[in-house]
């Protein structure tokens, strides 16, 4: 096997000259020679974004730092994907484009030292040309590995593969503030056949987020065949998302055997009229959580982003059904234990025209915290803060409890607006704030009289 040290081609440690030059000659080295790795030995190395090439594996020793630049000028423009919509973006800070057989691995460090992008962002948007780079982006590229290594202080998003086919992300761990904006920690966006796996992730938006591109998006590709599985998680927004941005359609995914703790919500379903597309076929099993506002949580009126405020995603009245509007269909939750959650067990909302259905939940137990924060279990219109609630239901359809727990929460443990075929067998109760009924079902006339925007 063929190895190019970068340090062989100029690159100094010590973090001070940088080694983007010498990392670019190491690369095309390996490139004309048909491939191999460009290898980073220990010690730490300034360097602006790297750019790939096919049959390269980059590889990190144990203590080896790559500490990106924190100006823009390191990186130029390249034409990708920001939240769902094809545009120019600053490159990431290692990237690829129309790459096959390409891996990052090793136990070394990427430092992607985002605080002054988080800074601008937040204080001097306008100076941001360009969104933020990501730390690893991959855009239309084929087989690809990113294992071992420690990613820390993205700019932005910090694994973002687009439109990749055969993704493998493995025992990679992932640090990025709990307060760092926007800094989501896996991203697939309309991928296929994408395995992550091992992984402990602690950011400051969501853990991973499953993504298909937005109704901007010309080209609807669909993000599939997805699993997730040994995996830990903290203090995200949410633990697993998919969508908002799910116009290509998300489907085939399976989450297991993973942690949640102190994440705002666990498992996160979101899209809103506009955005089209399906979210289908998906499993849940054998996830522990402990400190979450909502551990379950599948939202078609979420208002965030572009045109989020508008009538025709908030509006509660039933509109014609079209290539615009969003599904949620054929989920399932088995074994899934939820300690000291705050604000609902679980919360469930369809749109008046097209309900969530065919969801089934079995061998579930959830415990609300003895001294809950009120909160939001989903940014909706209309919905107030909620505190130990249990699982709250609107516009489903052919909805299944089975061997479903509720400790310690406040009034009914089921609440259906709305709701058509909900079984509910076996299902129990424990230590009510105020004894009421197991379910309570309602049916609702659509009404905007009292939404908030």
């Amino acid at each position: 096997m063929q190895v190019y040290n970068i340090v062989d081609y100029g690159a100094q440690r010590g973090g001070i000259v940088p080694a983007t030059e010498a990392i670019a000659k190491a690369i095309a080295a390996a490139s004309e020679a048909g491939g191999g790795t460009v290898y980073i030995p220990a010690g730490i190395f300034l360097t602006g974004a790297i750019f790939l090439k096919s049959n390269i594996e980059l590889r990190l020793n144990p203590g080896a730092v790559l500490s990106f630049s924190t100006s823009p000028d390191d990186f130029p423009a390249v034409e990708s994907r920001w939240e769902g919509v094809r545009r120019q973006v600053h490159a990431p800070c290692i990237n690829g484009i129309d790459l096959h057989n390409v891996s990052i691995t090793g136990s070394g460090t990427i430092d992607g030292n985002g605080q002054p992008w988080w800074d601008k962002h937040r204080n001097r948007p306008e100076e941001l040309e360009f969104p933020r780079p990501t730390t690893i982006g991959f855009y239309n590229c084929r087989r690809v590995t990113i294992k071992d290594v420690n990613i820390r202080n993205s700019p932005s998003w910090t694994v973002n593969p687009i439109c990749c086919y055969d993704v493998t992300v493995d025992n990679v761990s992932i640090y990025n503030p709990a307060d760092s904006p926007n800094t989501d920690g896996i991203n697939p966006e309309s991928c296929t056949n994408v395995r992550i796996s091992n992984c402990n992730i602690d950011v400051g938006d969501d853990c991973i987020a499953i993504k298909a591109g937005t109704e901007d998006t010309a080209e609807r590709v669909p993000c599939e065949n997805i699993t997730i599985t040994n995996c830990t998680m903290v203090h995200g927004h949410g633990a697993v998302v998919l969508g908002s941005e799910m116009s290509g359609n998300i489907r085939n995914v399976t989450i297991s055997n993973c942690t949640f703790k102190q994440t705002d919500r666990g498992i996160r379903l979101k899209s809103r009229r506009g955005r089209g597309g399906i979210v289908e076929d998906i499993r849940i099993s054998n996830i522990v959580m402990e400190d979450v506002i909502c551990p379950i949580k599948l939202n078609l009126y979420y208002f965030c982003g572009p045109r989020g405020k508008e009538k025709y995603v908030w509006d509660k009245y039933p509109y014609p059904i079209t290539e615009e509007t969003p599904c949620f269909r054929r989920i399932h939750f088995a074994n899934i234990t939820a300690r000291n959650v705050h604000a609902a067990a679980g919360f469930l909302y369809g749109l008046a025209e097209q309900y969530i259905s065919e969801i089934t939940f079995n061998d579930i137990d959830i415990s609300m915290a003895e001294n809950a924060i009120p909160g939001y279990p989903a940014m909706m219109a209309g919905i107030d803060k909620m505190q130990r609630r249990g699982f709250y239901l609107g516009n489903v359809r052919d909805i299944r409890f089975n061997r479903v727990t509720i400790e310690n929460h406040e009034g009914t443990a089921f609440y259906v607006e709305n709701g058509e075929n909900v079984e509910i067998t076996q299902c129990e109760s424990r230590n009510t704030k105020k004894p009421e009924k197991l379910v309570e079902q309602v049916t609702v006339a659509p009404s905007n009289d009292n939404i908030k925007q």
